[in-house]
């Protein structure tokens, strides 16, 4: 069934369904006609000459030269032409998908001015798989992310390129072999298509859903943790994080419960330390600590979702046009770079859990480096170094991108919100916390493979997972496959899925 795009409830989940898993998308009724309106109205005041940003003058620092009628129908094509300066490699197909359904529910709100034509084709390109080729790089998140959705819009003139059925193909092919008309770009239309900040906040989008799997995982690694190192549950009691307030702490500490329950340790039959180390006590706050960003997040992301990011903006009703800065990136970069911090802060207490799964004097009679023939074998010992130069790359990318801009235009633009650098920083985050997560996962598995006492369910699925793809390490081998493996086994969710069968949701 078509997911309805009207301006509003266009959530993070449903970007991901139309953007991943290419769910058809429908424009609303009422949607049509408020563009229609709009449309109308813009036209009267095109023909009355009335001064209108970007209809009927120049741009950026060009915003006081008036063009007359001749150069207004050329106009668009020009600028399009010219904001077309991305470089290098192309942003995945889910990102674009995501950047034009973000895009069309702007114009649903019927303030874009945009013609219906246009609006429609963005829509047909969705729901028979044209994607524009967009160059990732290129965007300064203000303006909009002009380069990239500009090539978007070189397909609203049968130029640039897409892919079509798994081939990339030039934008007039792409389109005639969908069957998709090319409606041309009139007055208005090209500005209509590129004004806003839709890639970033696409891309915020998707890293979002993926980091709260990620973050739900990161509770089964520690659960795993946990059982293997013996540790005093009692820290985890919903009633100690409920005292405090925070939302995330308790989900956290809830989520862990589950995932240990039915479990010697959790039955208190385990002796164990009447205080454990933060790394292993302080879980609750610190990944919940990151479902609370992620909540903040989501929350901004979701407003921009279904919000009017333009310039200008037109309110038929009142036969009004407002030229501002509704498409400056930073109320989504923000939150965003506090996103990816927040994964990295998530992914360096995994390392020090492992750090104690490794070291004899810290992993309450564990093997060294959770092997049985230490010193001839070195167990684990390396893989602490891949997840150590792992975290080094993040906390480089947690920099924020917000705190970067330069000015551009002439100083015209002289505040932008660099909302691109932010996204494009936190998916390699995300990358590489996959992979120190699936280092975390074999480290637990193998300690538990040491322990002769029974584990919480949810922690006993877990393991039998991670056991479908890397053995035991009995005697040294190259770990590069394994570890490898892990980072995908984390991506794609199969832990998470498993384990949630058994105990629940860890929502």
């Amino acid at each position: 069934m078509a997911i309805i795009l009207n301006g509003s409830g266009l959530t993070i989940d449903k970007l991901v369904k139309i953007a991943r898993h290419n769910e058809p998308v429908q424009l609303a009724p009422e949607a049509v006609e408020r563009i229609k309106k709009c449309r109308a109205m813009l036209e009267k005041k095109i023909a009355a000459r009335e001064i209108m940003y970007g209809v009927n003058t120049g741009i950026g620092e060009f915003s006081e030269v008036v063009l007359d009628d001749e150069q207004v129908q050329e106009f668009q094509k020009y600028l399009i032409y010219n904001h077309s300066a991305g470089i290098g490699e192309p942003a995945p197909i889910e990102y674009v998908r995501g950047a034009m359904a973000a895009r069309i529910n702007v114009h649903a709100h019927g303030n874009s001015g945009v013609r219906l034509e246009v609006t429609q084709t963005l829509v047909e390109m969705l729901n028979k798989g044209v994607t524009p080729f967009v160059c990732q790089k290129g965007s300064v998140g203000a303006c909009g992310d002009l380069a990239p959705m500009a090539q978007i819009a070189l397909l609203m003139m049968g130029e640039g390129k897409a892919y079509y059925k798994g081939e990339l193909l030039d934008g007039k092919t792409a389109l005639e072999r969908a069957g998709i008309p090319v409606p041309g770009l009139q007055a208005r239309d090209g500005l209509a298509v590129i004004n806003g900040s839709n890639l970033l906040t696409a891309m915020g989008a998707i890293f979002l859903h993926d980091a709260n799997n990620w973050l739900k995982q990161a509770e089964i690694a520690c659960a795993m943790s946990l059982e293997a190192l013996k540790a005093n549950m009692k820290p985890y009691t919903s009633k100690l994080h409920e005292v405090r307030g925070f939302a995330g702490a308790v989900r956290s500490a809830k989520a862990i419960q589950k995932l240990v329950a039915g479990g010697d340790l959790a039955n208190g039959t385990i002796l164990c330390k009447v205080q454990d180390a933060y790394s292993m006590r302080s879980t609750p706050q610190v990944i919940g600590t990151a479902h609370d960003a992620l909540a903040y997040a989501r929350s901004q992301v979701e407003i921009e979702l279904n919000g009017v990011g333009d310039n200008p903006v037109f309110f038929p009703d009142e036969d009004l046009q407002l030229s501002g800065a509704n498409f400056q990136g930073t109320p989504v970069s923000l939150p965003m770079d506090m996103a990816g911090a927040a994964i990295t802060m998530v992914s360096v207490m995994s390392e020090r859990r492992m750090n104690r799964l490794n070291n004899p004097a810290l992993s309450v009679g564990l093997p060294p480096f959770l092997t049985k023939g230490a010193g001839m074998f070195s167990g684990l010992m390396l893989s602490q170094y891949t997840a150590d130069s792992l975290i080094v790359e993040q906390r480089i990318l947690s920099m924020p991108a917000t705190i970067q801009s330069i000015p551009a235009a002439a100083d015209q633009e002289d505040f932008v919100s660099m909302g691109m650098n932010t996204a494009i920083k936190n998916a390699q985050i995300l990358d590489n916390a996959y992979g120190i997560l699936g280092i975390e996962f074999m480290a637990a598995a193998q300690a538990l493979d040491f322990r002769d006492y029974n584990f919480g369910v949810g922690v006993t699925k877990a393991k039998e997972v991670i056991r479908r793809h890397v053995d035991f390490l009995d005697i040294d081998r190259p770990l590069y496959p394994d570890h490898t493996k892990m980072k995908e086994v984390v991506k794609s969710c199969e832990i998470l899925e498993e384990v949630e069968k058994v105990v629940g949701s860890l929502e």
